[in-house]
This record gives C-alpha cells, sequence and structure tokens, in this order.
C-alpha cells in the first residue's frame, strides 16, 4: 500500500507524557523512536535486554492493568497503540528523584560500565511493580533476559536482594555472611573475628525504602480509550509496509481473506528478527492484539484450552494455577511445559511472544511444540468459513499440506489435554547454558500404560534441535507399542530411535554426535523418570502389587534430578581502612562509581547517546562475502539510486595512508576474510545506509590458498611475525634423566569481546583549517587521532578525540576503533558533513575478531614423585588475516606461560599464524589466559601420571623463595604463597574435597569436581614508553577542582579512583572533584588504557599535578592555617598564583630483549589463587557452579568496591571464556556466531551459587600509587578453576566407567564436550561419520 495514503493516529503515553504520531512507520521500533530517551541499542534483536522498557496495558478480560518488561529492539511503535510506556529516565532522575531500584542497584556496586543498568533497572522495577517483595526465583527469572559483560552479576543480585521478603534469607543482614553457611564456615579458621577485616561495601540501612507512590499512574485516557465500546480497525501506512489492527475477529479474517500471505504479529519476537536479520519481507502486518477472543482461556472437563494471543508468560501463569488446582496425575503436561517455560529465552521475550506465534514458527529449537505434541494438543482454527481442528502432531510440525492452516484461517487457540493416571508426559532440554539459550536438543515425551501394567499402549517421542522443525520418532513408538517398560526394552528401543531420527553428518548446528547422544540419553531419562512415577502410583493407591517394576539403584537416582536455579550469595573481604586515617579522605574506602548513579537513572551519555548533529549522515559498511578472493569490480550504481543515499566511499576517497601494507583500512584489489571492509554507504539515515549496502555488487575472484585453521596455517607456513622463544637450562637433559615424559596437544577456543556498547563513532568536521572532532568509544584515543590524521594527511593537532564513557572494552577498543573512525572520517572529509557510524552486534562480531585461538603441542619430562624436570612446549594462535596485536599477544603469552611454578629446564616456542579469518586483536589478559590454562593443564596431566592430586602437584612446583623467571626478572613469591594457603583454608578445601569424593561414590549419573589453581600475574606493557602519563588539574576560584588525565573510563572505574587520589592529595572532599572526559586537545598524547595499568600511571600524574598545586598554596595556608580550602584558593588567585597544573609520571622501566630471552618486562606482579566446586551431569553434559572461593592480592586497594568487581567480573568473563563461550564458523569462514542467539555469555544463572571474594591484608605494593595494585585483567585466568573442577568430575565419571587412559579437555568445556568425554555406553553406540564423506556445518580453527 502506498505511503501517501492517510494514516490512522498512533496514540500512547511514554513516561507519563501522550504521544500522538500522525505518521507512525510499521518498520519502526521503539528503540529507534526512543532513542532520544537514551534507551541503550546493544543487539537489536531482543537477546541482551539493554534496552528494557516497562509496558503496561489494561486488559479488559481481567479488568486488570498489565506491567510487563519488553526489549523496546523488538516492539513496533505501531503496537502500542493504548500502551504506556515506562523507561528507565521515567521512574527518577537525578534532576527529580532517584528510584529506590536506581539507587540499590548504583549504591550496591551493580554498575560498573553501566551500559546494561538501565535495562537491569527497568526488569527490576517491572517485577516490583507486579511483586513488591519478590522471592530470590523471581529475581533471577526477571534478570535472567539481562546480560552484563563487566559486574559478574552478583553485585547486582546482592543489592536487587534487598527488595525480597527478609524471611528469605538472612544473609543480607549486617555482615554479609548467611546462616546456611555458618556451619561450614566454622571449620574454617579465617572467618574467626578479625579486626583488620571489613565485609560492608555498602550500608543498606541508609537505602530509601521503595514507595508506590512514585510510581507513574496508569493514563486514565488510555483506560477510556480501551474500554470504549466504538474501537474501529486502526491503518497505519509506512513507506514500504502497512500495519492493520482490527478490533474483531470477524475483521481479521476478512482481512486473511484479502491478505492470505500476511503474517500475524503479536510480540514481534520471530516476525521481526527474520525482517531484520533473515531478509524476510512483508508488505502487510496484521495485528490481533485488540481481539479479546484470542487471548481468552477455557477450562473444560477433559483440559485447557489457552487462547493464540496470549503471552508465554501468561500461559506460564495459567499453567501454574492449574497445576496448584488439580490432581498431579492431571497435570503432568502442564507440569512438563512449565519446565521449559522457566528457560525459555529470557523473562522479557517471554511476555512478548505469543503462544500462537511459538507453535506456528515451528522452529527447530522450539521449546514447546515437543510436549504439546507429545500431550496431543490440539489447535482450534478458524477462517471466514468456520472452525476446524487439527492435531498438532509431526505432520503439522512437518508443515505438510493436509495437516497445515490454509491461507485464509488463523490458530484461534490450543487445547492441551489433562493427562492420565497412568500416562506420563516428561521434557528434557540442554542448552548451551542454563537459561535464555537455545536448546542443542529437547524433547517431549509420553507415554501411557494399560491400567495397572507396565504394558505400553501409547507412545509418543517429540525431539527438537535435530533438524529444521520438531521430529516425531513414530516408527519407533509404533513398534515399541505392547511392550513391557523395563530394561529389556531400552537398547531396542535406542537403536530404533537413532535409526530413524538421528541427525547427518552435515546437520546445520553441528555437534551431530553430541546430539545423537543426548537423543537416547534423554530417553534413558525419560525411563527412569517413568519407572519411578510408576512405582509411586503403585505406593500410593491399593492395587496389589502383583507385578514387580524394576528397581533403581540409588546411584541411579541423580539422574532425575535437575540443577535447580539458584540465587548467588557470597562473602566480600578487603581490608579495613586504619581508624586514624581523616574522614574526608577516600583511600582505601568503597566508595560509588563516581558514574553510579547516573548508569542508573540513564543520563550517563555513551557516544551514541549524543544528539544528532546538523546535516548528520550515517554510515553503513560493506564487508566481504568471501574468505580470500581478488576484487574484479565493485558496482554501487544500484545503492546510489536509492533514497536518502548520499555518497559510496572507497579506498579512492582516502587522501592520505590507508592503513598499512598489510592492513588496509578499506580493502583494496583483495580481500583477506569474511568481514573485510571493501567500501561503505552514506545516506541520511541508519536504515537508507543499510538498505543502501545491501546492494552494493561485488564481483570476486577465489584466491588459493584458503587457510582457516591454525594447523593449516602451520602446513602452509603461514605466519605473522618471527618465532618468540624463551629457553633456560638444560632441556634435553632434563628429560633424559626423568622418570615419566607425557606428549600431548590441546586447543583453546577465541572468545568474543562482547561488550554491551558495540563499536560506534561520531564525527564532526569544523568549517576551518579542516579541523575534526571525533566522539569515539575506545580505549585509546590518541591512536585514533593518529589513525585520522595519517588518513586524511592533515597534521594531529587538528583533530581531538573526545571519551566520555565506553560501555565495555576488554581489548576489543584499542586497536579497532581508530579503523572504524578513520572510515567515518574520510566521509565527513569527502561529504563536509557529521558521520554517525554504530555497528550493529553482528557487524562487531563479524569484522573485528576476538580472543586469539590456541593450538600447542607439550611435552613434560617428572619424577614419580611429581617433580617436573622439564617442559617443552608449542603455542601456536591464530591471529586472523592482519598482524594488529598479535605479536605482542604471542610474546606475552610466552612469558607468562609459566605460571606460577619454578621449573628449571624449559623450552617456550610461539608462532602467530596468518589465516583468512578477522583479524584478532587484544583481549583482556593479553595470552595468559590462554597460555596459563595450558600450563596448569600440563600440571592437571602430571597429576594423573603420578597418580597424585592436582593439588600437590601445584604446591610441589610452586615458586618457593625469591628466584628468576624464564626471562630472568627477579620475582619472590610471599604473596603468592600467602594467596594459595588462605584460599584452601577459607575454602575449606581438603574437608570439601572428601565430601565430592562421598558424593561421587553414591552417584553414577552426577559427579562433582572441586579444583584450587593459583596465579602469578604480570601487570603492564613491556616498554617504558608504554607507562608514562599525564593529568590536567584545576582549581577554580570557588574552590571545585577539575580533575582531567589519559585515560579512559571503561568500567574499571578510572575517573572514580582519580577523583580519590585528587581528594586525598588537595586534602579536601571529594565532593569538591569533577571529572569531565578524557580529551585528547586537554591532555594529549594519551597511551591505551590497558595492561591493567591505566589508575596506576594515570593516579601517578594525577597525584603528580595535585602535588604542584598544594605546594603553590603552601605560603598561603601557612598565612592563614584556620582559614578554609574557598578562602586559600581565592588568596592564591588575588596573589597571581596559578591554579592549574600539568602533572606528568615518566613510567615503569621495563624492558625485554627477545634475542637474549631476558629482561625486566613487567613493574610488578598480581598473585591470586581460586578454588572452585562443580557438578555435572553426565548423561547431558550440563554443569553446576556450585562455589567459588577467591583470594587475591590487591595490596592497599585505593577502592575495595571497584577491585572487588572487575575480580568478580574478569572471573565470570573467564568463566565463560573455559566453559561457554564458543565461536563457530563454517567451512567457508563465515562466523555463524554472530549475536547474543548464537554466541552465549555468562548470564545470571550461571555464575557460582557462592561466590566469596577476599582480598589478602596487610600487603604493599611500593611501586605502584598508594602501594595499590591494578586488577583489571587478572582475574580472568582463575575462571578456569571452574574448567580444572569440571575436569575433575569427568575423571571422576571416567574412572569409575573403567577409563584409564588420559584424556586432555579441550576449552571450552562445553556441554557437548562434557558429554562426550563421560563415555559411557550411550556415547559407544552412537555412529561415528566419516569424515571424507560429508561437509561439516562448522570446523574449528583453534
Amino acid at each position: 500500500m502506498p505511503s501517501h495514503l492517510q494514516s490512522d493516529e498512533l496514540v500512547f503515553f511514554v513516561n507519563g507524557k501522550k504521544v500522538t504520531e500522525k505518521n507512525a512507520d510499521p518498520e519502526v521500533n521503539l528503540l529507534s523512536y526512543l532513542r532520544k530517551n537514551r534507551t541503550k541499542y546493544a543487539c537489536g534483536g531482543g537477546g541482551c535486554g539493554a534496552c528494557t522498557v516497562m509496558v503496561s496495558k489494561y486488559d479488559l478480560l481481567s479488568k486488570k492493568i498489565r506491567h510487563y518488561a519488553a526489549t523496546a529492539c523488538l516492539l513496533p511503535i505501531c503496537s502500542l497503540y493504548g500502551a504506556a510506556v515506562t523507561t528507565v529516565e521515567g521512574i527518577g532522575s537525578t534532576r527529580t528523584r532517584i528510584h529506590p531500584v536506581q539507587e540499590r542497584i548504583a549504591k550496591g556496586h551493580g554498575t560498573q560500565c553501566g551500559f546494561c543498568t538501565p535495562g537491569m533497572v527497568m526488569s527490576l522495577y517491572t517485577l516490583l511493580r507486579n511483586h513488591p517483595e519478590p522471592s530470590p526465583e523471581q529475581l533471577t527469572e526477571a534478570l535472567g533476559g539481562n546480560l552484563c559483560r563487566c559486574t559478574g552479576y552478583r553485585s547486582i543480585l546482592e543489592s536487587s536482594k534487598t527488595f525480597c521478603a527478609e524471611s528469605n534469607c538472612c544473609q543480607m543482614k549486617g555482615t554479609g555472611k548467611c546462616c546456611l553457611d555458618e556451619e561450614e564456615n566454622q571449620t574454617s579458621s579465617s572467618h574467626q573475628k578479625n579486626d583488620k577485616i571489613c565485609t560492608q561495601l555498602y550500608a543498606k540501612e541508609e537505602f530509601q525504602p521503595l514507595d508506590p507512590t512514585q510510581d507513574l499512574i496508569f493514563p486514565p485516557e488510555l483506560l477510556r480509550m480501551a474500554e470504549d465500546p466504538n474501537k474501529e480497525t486502526l491503518t497505519f501506512y509506512g513507506e514500504r509496509i502497512t500495519w492493520i489492527s482490527p478490533v474483531t475477529l470477524k475483521e481479521l479474517l476478512e482481512l486473511k481473506v484479502k491478505y492470505p500471505k500476511s503474517p500475524l504479529v503479536v510480540g514481534n519476537t520471530s516476525v521481526g528478527p527474520a525482517m531484520k536479520f533473515q531478509g524476510h519481507f512483508h508488505p502487510i502486518l496484521l495485528s490481533p492484539a485488540r481481539i479479546s477472543e484470542l487471548s481468552m482461556v477455557t477450562n473444560t472437563n477433559d483440559g485447557l484450552t489457552i487462547g493464540a494471543g496470549c503471552s508465554l508468560d501468561q500461559v506460564k501463569q495459567i499453567l501454574t494455577d492449574e497445576v496448584s488446582k488439580l490432581p498431579e496425575e492431571k497435570t503432568r503436561t502442564y507440569q512438563a511445559l512449565l519446565k521449559h517455560l522457566k528457560s525459555l529465552a529470557g523473562q522479557q521475550i517471554r511476555n512478548m511472544a505469543s503462544l500462537g506465534g511459538h507453535v506456528m514458527s515451528r522452529h527447530g529449537y522450539s521449546d514447546l511444540n515437543p510436549i504439546l505434541a507429545a500431550g496431543n494438543a490440539t489447535l482450534n482454527l478458524v477462517s471466514k468459513e468456520g472452525r476446524r481442528q487439527i492435531p498438532l502432531n509431526e505432520h503439522f510440525l512437518a508443515g505438510l499440506p493436509n495437516a497445515d492452516l490454509k491461507p485464509e484461517e488463523i490458530l484461534e487457540s490450543v487445547h492441551i489435554p489433562h493427562s492420565e493416571k497412568w500416562e506420563f508426559v516428561v521434557a528434557f532440554r540442554q542448552a548451551q547454558c542454563q537459561q535464555n539459550a537455545l536448546p542443542d536438543v529437547n524433547c517431549g515425551m509420553r507415554v501411557l500404560f494399560k491400567e495397572c501394567t507396565d504394558t505400553i499402549a501409547g507412545l509418543g517421542l517429540f525431539y527438537g534441535g535435530i533438524r529444521s522443525t520438531t521430529v516425531s520418532a513414530h516408527r519407533s513408538c509404533q513398534q515399541l507399542l505392547g511392550r513391557d517398560w523395563n530394561t529389556l526394552i531400552l537398547d531396542e528401543a535406542f537403536r530404533l530411535i537413532l535409526d530413524e531420527i538421528s541427525p547427518p553428518a552435515s546437520a546445520p548446528g553441528g555437534m551431530v554426535e553430541f546430539k545423537r547422544t543426548l537423543i537416547v540419553s534423554f530417553f534413558f531419562k525419560f525411563y527412569l523418570e517413568v519407572l519411578q512415577g510408576l512405582k509411586k502410583i503403585i505406593k500410593m493407591t491399593s492395587i496389589p502389587n502383583s507385578h514387580r517394576y524394576p528397581d533403581i539403584s540409588e546411584k541411579f537416582l541423580s539422574a532425575l534430578e535437575e540443577f535447580p536455579v539458584t540465587i548467588s550469595r557470597g562473602v566480600q573481604e578487603f581490608q579495613r581502612v586504619d581508624p586514624n586515617q581523616p574522614p574526608h579522605d577516600p583511600v582505601g574506602r568503597p566508595i560509588l562509581h563516581q558514574s553510579g548513579i547516573k548508569h542508573a537513572t540513564g543520563e550517563a551519555t555513551f557516544c551514541d547517546d549524543l544528539p544528532v548533529v546538523d546535516k548528520e549522515l550515517f554510515l553503513a559498511l560493506v564487508t566481504s562475502t568471501r574468505a580470500h578472493a581478488k576484487i574484479i569490480s565493485i558496482d554501487a550504481s544500484e545503492a546510489l539510486g536509492l533514497p536518502g543515499v548520499v555518497d559510496v566511499i572507497t579506498a579512492e576517497d582516502i587522501p592520505g595512508t590507508n592503513g598499512t601494507d598489510d592492513d588496509k583500512l578499506l580493502a583494496v584489489d583483495e580481500v583477506l576474510c569474511v568481514g573485510h571492509i571493501t567500501c561503505a554507504v552514506v545516506a541520511e539515515s541508519e536504515v537508507y545506509a543499510k538498505r543502501a549496502a545491501e546492494k552494493v555488487k561485488i564481483i570476486y575472484q577465489d584466491q588459493e590458498p584458503v587457510i582457516f585453521t591454525t594447523k593449516d596455517a602451520i602446513r602452509h607456513n603461514s605466519y605473522l611475525c618471527s618465532e618468540k622463544k624463551l629457553e633456560q637450562g638444560n632441556v634435553e637433559e632434563a628429560f633424559e634423566n626423568a622418570d615419566q615424559i607425557i606428549e600431548g596437544e590441546m586447543h583453546v577456543g577465541g572468545q568474543e569481546h562482547f561488550y554491551m556498547e558495540t563499536q560506534r563513532v561520531l564525527v564532526v568536521p569544523k568549517a576551518e583549517d579542516k579541523e575534526m572532532e571525533i566522539f569515539v568509544s575506545t580505549q585509546d584515543p590518541s591512536h585514533v587521532q593518529k589513525t585520522v590524521s595519517s588518513t586524511l594527511n592533515i597534521p594531529i593537532n587538528r583533530i581531538t578525540c573526545h571519551v566520555k564513557r565506553v560501555g565495555g572494552g576488554f581489548g576489543g577498543k584499542v586497536s579497532k576503533p581508530a579503523v572504524y573512525g578513520a572510515i567515518a572520517a574520510v566521509a565527513a572529509n569527502k561529504t563536509g558533513r557529521p558521520i554517525r557510524l554504530v555497528l550493529d552486534r553482528r557487524e562487531d562480531m563479524l569484522t573485528k575478531g576476538g580472543r586469539h585461538p590456541l593450538f600447542a603441542k607439550y611435552k613434560v619430562g617428572f619424577m614419580n614423585n611429581g617433580r617436573i624436570k622439564a617442559m617443552d612446549i608449542e603455542c601456536y594462535i591464530n591471529g586472523g588475516c592482519t598482524l594488529d596485536d598479535s605479536e605482542l599477544v604471542i610474546e606475552y603469552l610466552i612469558l607468562k606461560l609459566e605460571n606460577a611454578y619454578k621449573i628449571n629446564n624449559l623450552r617456550f616456542l610461539g608462532r602467530a599464524c596468518k589465516t583468512n579469518l578477522a583479524s584478532n586483536t587484544a583481549f583482556r589478559g593479553f595470552g595468559f589466559p590462554q597460555g596459563g590454562l595450558l600450563m596448569e593443564s600440563c600440571i592437571t596431566a602430571v597429576a594423573t601420571k603420578c597418580g597424585l592430586p592436582p593439588e600437590k602437584i601445584r604446591e610441589k612446583n610452586m615458586y618457593k623463595r625469591v628466584d628468576k623467571t624464564i626471562y630472568k626478572q627477579a620475582y619472590s613469591p610471599d604473596k603468592l604463597i600467602r594467596c594459595w594457603n588462605e584460599c584452601l583454608d577459607k575454602s575449606s578445601y581438603h574437608t570439601r574435597k572428601a565430601k565430592v569424593e562421598d558424593f561421587n561414590s553414591k552417584n553414577y549419573w552426577k559427579k562433582k569436581g572441586i579444583a584450587i589453581v593459583p596465579m602469578k600475574f604480570s601487570v603492564g606493557f613491556g616498554v617504558t614508553s608504554y607507562h608514562q602519563a599525564a593529568a590536567l588539574v584545576h582549581i577554580y576560584t570557588d574552590g571545585s577542582v577539575l580533575v582531567t588525565h589519559g585515560g579512559s573510563e571503561l568500567g574499571q572505574g578510572i575517573h572514580t579512583k582519580m577523583l580519590q587520589i585528587a581528594s586525598r592529595e588537595l586534602k579536601i572532599p571529594m565532593s569538591y572533584m569533577h571529572f569531565c572526559e578524557t580529551n585528547t586537545a586537554t591532555v594529549p598524547n594519551t597511551i591505551a588504557t590497558a595492561a591493567s595499568i591505566g589508575a596506576d600511571v594515570n593516579g601517578k600524574a594525577v597525584q603528580n599535578a595535585c602535588q604542584i598545586l598544594l605546594k603553590r598554596l603552601e605560603p598561603i595556608i601557612k598565612k592563614n592555617p584556620e582559614g578554609t580550602w574557598e578562602d586559600w584558593v581565592k588568596a592564591a588567585f588575588e596573589k597571581r598564583i596559578s591554579l592549574s597544573a600539568t602533572g606528568y609520571f615518566r613510567g615503569y622501566k621495563a624492558n625485554m630483549d627477545w634475542e637474549k630471552g631476558e629482561g625486566d618486562p613487567f613493574p610488578y606482579y598480581v598473585e591470586g589463587a581460586a578454588c572452585s566446586e562443580v557438578e555435572i551431569d553426565c548423561l547431558t553434559g550440563a554443569h553446576k557452579n556450585i562455589r567459588t572461593d577467591i583470594v587475591m592480592d590487591a595490596s592497599c586497594s585505593i577502592n575495595p568496591a571497584i577491585d572487588i568487581g572487575q575480580i568478580e567480573g574478569s572471573f565470570i568473563q573467564g568463566l565463560g571464556l573455559y566453559t561457554i563461550e564458543e565461536l563457530k564458523y563454517s567451512p567457508e569462514g563465515v562466523l555463524h556466531s554472530q549475536g547474543p542467539d548464537e554466541y552465549k555469555i555468562p548470564s545470571v544463572t550461571d555464575i557460582p551459587e557462592e561466590f566469596n571474594v577476599s582480598l589478602l591484608t596487610s600487603s604493599e605494593n611500593p611501586m605502584a600509587i598508594y602501594s595499590s595494585k591494578g586488577l583489571g585483567e587478572s582475574g580472568m585466568f582463575l575462571g578456569c578453576s571452574v574448567f580444572f573442577a569440571i575436569s575433575d568430575a569427568v575423571t571422576a565419571a571416567r574412572k569409575e566407567r573403567g577409563l584409564t587412559e588420559d584424556f586432555m579437555l579441550n576449552s571450552p568445556a562445553t556441554p557437548e564436550r562434557i558429554r562426550m568425554a563421560c563415555t559411557d555406553r550411550f556415547t559407544e553406540m552412537i555412529p561415528i561419520d566419516d569424515a571424507k564423506t560429508f561437509k561439516p556445518w562448522s570446523i574449528p580453527i583453534a
């Protein structure tokens, strides 16, 4: 329909204010509309929760107002007619009054970078609108759809729990300790009273209470609109799409006849992503949201009929009510559905998605369709011709014409029958993580027995995740009818099911052998659960026990227990401030993050929050679809002919340098990876630019070789730089004298940064002298400045980079922002207009690269007592197609590889491989997380061979006294040993290890594991010049102080620490201090905020500037010692004393001579240790993180709250690296895992149930300011304690199964790897395909 037709008025409310849109466009979503309200754009697909808002609607059926959290990126504004939207700005602000939710998350230190915080706040706020005193379970559920990459979630949960009813947990009372831990903690001397230790990071008693009067009321006008009997069909005409919203079912059915191919859109959780990411297009969209018949619920004698328009969350509530009222035997299908409804997507998606949409999508990963099919659900269809019913069975799910809807029909409701007494319906699912993840495999299973027997009268087995839609093992079920439910049926059932529905070797999604194993593992679980149910029926009835059901071994019963979703608790210990320290001196105190409140209110400005600049244009990148090819031609004519398109930028438009010879900003003649940037489209809007980018036609000619894996690179001798080698002792002689030698290989997968704020930049050209202002999200503004300078061939002094704050970086915003900034600057230079570039999540992941995957070969010689005599290790990292930071990463990996161990004879060799993948770059830890895992794996392998506990091997080989590292730098292990011993003590390691072993002896299908690892992490860059820093401090005549320095705020609290330092040095309260932004015009020649030394070096510079100023004020203060700060400043101004000073720190001395293999590359070390305990499900590969204890040496922490937050956040990021996060590439080099649906990072339910962090007391570091330490990266590696706990559990399972041969668990320890390592009868029956006979869906690149 043409857009010039007159649209109806769209009426809704935002934050209590009426919005009337006369030309609403159906393609505009609420997020785009709200960007001026600073609702955050992160993934654009509903998967991260950053854009969460509260939607309130009046329900005509219940006569109640429904409040629910929703992701704004999926909500078309046309769907909001009659709704009230509340954003984070609407519940409170610093200008009015902050809401208790905002206050508690901020003051509870639940915010770091702050980009995810508004979404967290709104999820929690919506929960409290519905449940003012929520249970911990409701809290976890509400936050399950919100991702955070910085905090590790513990602090968010901790502050949110203050709203829970006191009866739920005593943990928040005073000490932060939970009564549940009291008994165990009594065994540990570390929990005895210590006056030096503090456990209170904030004062709960200062929080304001929840005040319902602060909430916005539901607008009375919307009530009147909802109850208006004269409502009419609404039509909204957009540029390309028309949205029609009828009022009655009759009108909808008439529209369906007129537009039979038009989809019905309720929550837009399926149609929306398909249109945005898969190119689907529908010129007409029908919205049935206002039709009450589609939301009706009817109870019948045989079951429950639920309207297709009910949201999944409403379905959950409906089923919960039914289960509470009906006998258990009637609700087995409902209970199975409820089980999956708790983990299906996040709360926001469950609030939006409809039952009908979920059923009709027929996705292969549907969590409900297998259960509905197994439970014999019926679909009630309606059209103008009348009503009919069809079964929700395998024919419907396969989309067979005779079992599907006719084009003019719609799904009105779903009838779910009651289960019968002798009928059992069970559901299982396994996903990459516990919640908010698409299933690898799921199933709905049903069996009906002849009354009072175990003879199968009916059987239904439906699996998801196997193929493109839910599949049924129908033939297998038919063949098993009439059989008895005992062990004799199992092997035949396994064989039949596998023969019928086993996924093909090249099936989409990969993991074929794992999925085949899950198919039979789930059936085995089903068998056991039904057997238990039969026994329960016999026990509860008076039926004569004439038939004896097979017994289930006590050791097997744990197979039936699901891992519970629990809320994390823990204790945070740090050194108490000296009681003699002045109250105004903030150093050492857990001070609130400088921007914490602004994060929570949404007032914190990020790069893309900046208002639209006059004449601003938008830039969209065009990237390569080939991995290695010549560019034959680029045809942009069609793109240039589209509306709103201004220009196309190519390498020819660059007036200066196009990157380097090996790393071009824009491709010239050749592309080296899928995602290589070839050109960019400039248009009047983001929509126009991205639409045009798809129309740029590039003709390629494929080139050879195409290299993706490290092994392929080795074979082709394809490297990015020369080898790096360190050696000490006589390695060959040591091997000859060793009692035993082991050799092997290890693979460590890569990792996506997944900072919540994607790469973005705004370039504003000035009217004269070729000046440019660049607002950019970067860790290194000077690098952006220099790159733009060389690209445009203008002096650096004409370019000013501004960094207010960065929504997470983790190394991914060190070098890469310069690329995006320079391309945008070329566009601004050519057009003379401001240019904005905002990457969506998929573009960000595709073009940027991440952590380097590692392939390693090792050889270890050792004595029978566990003492390691020699090691020879070769490390190969996958660097991608250009050098970037790969040379530095392999250098640091080799330098840090020894970790905490003194081994006299070592040979370490490292190579950075050149492959046809996006260039990998800096990432938190910079090589150590990969290398450290390799070293600890070698230690574990030695322990296995010696038959000794791994902790004994670690202790035996750990540094014991002051000694030289492999690169000849002196190292004192005192703090390392203290951290190790304290961690053993605080974690009650030996006591718990005995309990783990006892648990394992009593359980066959569940195993626990526990592991403790030490850490010696070196801080800083290996070059002295990279440690310099500058600061500028102004004192104004009213006494206020402006502090500026060269560091970027990434969420690590650097600005907060700088203000603490300035406060101490100037001897005035922090309330006098302010920090505006990082700016290259204010502090030039800055160094990247990285390598854990940002606060160290910039703090020294701030300290220097303040000391200069205080020295200038000394004569004034001496003359008037009783005066105030304001008096002194005023007097100094009158005396013409400068109140501005530049501070400077020359930097730590650091050097490394790779020719000699020696140097002093690091100023100091951070030591720590972590103990983790897990439980694994040997049948599915799932694992539960039970407890983690971390002891870290922060020396004299400047801000314990920030430092503990850094430790927790980096640990959880490490946990993700080692157990969850997995990058998958196609055989053509295409990244499959582009976004939160395909790439999972830890969520709120993945963190340890108990999470304790302790900072070492009475420790000093003379190298750094105030004897502190930089802790931004070190905790990352400690996440491997979870990996080794998993390995310990897998080892226990293998040992019980008689598998004595060595095994190496590669990283990440995903459910697939865990399950397949727990070899058993099920894994052994799985057919293995010949790799030469098929093309895999994905390939390993490490």
